[in-house]
């Protein structure tokens, strides 16, 4: 017997820009798998949709009249806890992706992202994984390495087992598991290269980079490139 098909993920879109909320509305319509159940033109009004809804996710811009985004977080994840907001900004601000994360946001997408990579991101933030738009990446390890230790609750999936970051070993010589070609990948991640970046810069294939990264977090008991890259931008500040 075929297996059922999955319930669609299901979302409030937050923005204030009528034309850019309509438009992107129709675009995730276009997937069988995502289901809008709401529009919200600022912060206020995703306060009151939102316990009423309750989506799987919240799609919330940054720049809104009155409340901004990344102050709205809190709120949206007391009024609604099952739900995952998901930035989706034109702001490349690290400051503004910074606290985004650590106020709880599942992910911070750029609004340049292209359709069919906004539709995956929705379904990973969904299931509990962090995503962040991979040219956002540097700036995020820089964030965190200018305040210091990461608080990084955000960026953690909710897998048992799972070990934090800093609970890695102090210095880049105690016995990493990690092979040379693993080692040059993570170093890429840390720059906040992409996929198809690290294959051009270590002249691999790509399929071959998603490998890697897939075994670089097992081996280092991590859950996302986010993670492996705040791991290794810990490690080489400890080890000067």
């Amino acid at each position: 017997m075929p297996m059922p098909a999955l319930p669609p993920v299901t979302l409030l879109v937050v923005d204030d820009h009528n034309l850019f909320r309509r438009g992107l509305v129709a675009l995730l319509g276009q997937d069988p798998g995502l289901k809008v159940v709401g529009e919200a033109g600022d912060a206020a009004q995703a306060m009151r949709l939102a316990p009423a809804l309750r989506p799987d996710v919240i799609l919330l811009d940054n720049h809104l009249p009155g409340v901004t985004g990344v102050d709205a977080i809190r709120g949206l994840r007391e009024v609604s806890p099952a739900s995952r907001v998901l930035m989706l900004t034109v702001s490349e601000d690290a400051q503004d992706l910074s606290m985004a994360l650590r106020n709880g946001a599942q992910g911070y997408l750029l609004k340049t992202i292209d359709g069919d990579l906004l539709a995956q991101a929705i379904h990973r933030a969904a299931a509990g994984e962090p995503v962040v738009s991979p040219e956002l990446m540097g700036k995020l390890v820089a964030a965190f390495q200018s305040q210091g230790a990461p608080e990084v609750d955000a960026l953690e999936s909710p897998v048992p087992g799972k070990v934090h970051p800093q609970a890695a070993p102090d210095t880049a010589e105690q016995r990493t598991p990690l092979s040379p070609r693993e080692e040059d990948v993570l170093r890429e991640i840390a720059r906040g290269s992409s996929n198809k970046e690290i294959a051009r810069a270590l002249d691999i294939a790509e399929t071959t980079v998603k490998i890697h990264v897939q075994h670089i977090l097992r081996k280092l008991g991590l859950s996302s490139r986010v993670q492996a890259a705040v791991y290794a931008a810990d490690r080489q500040r400890q080890s000067h």
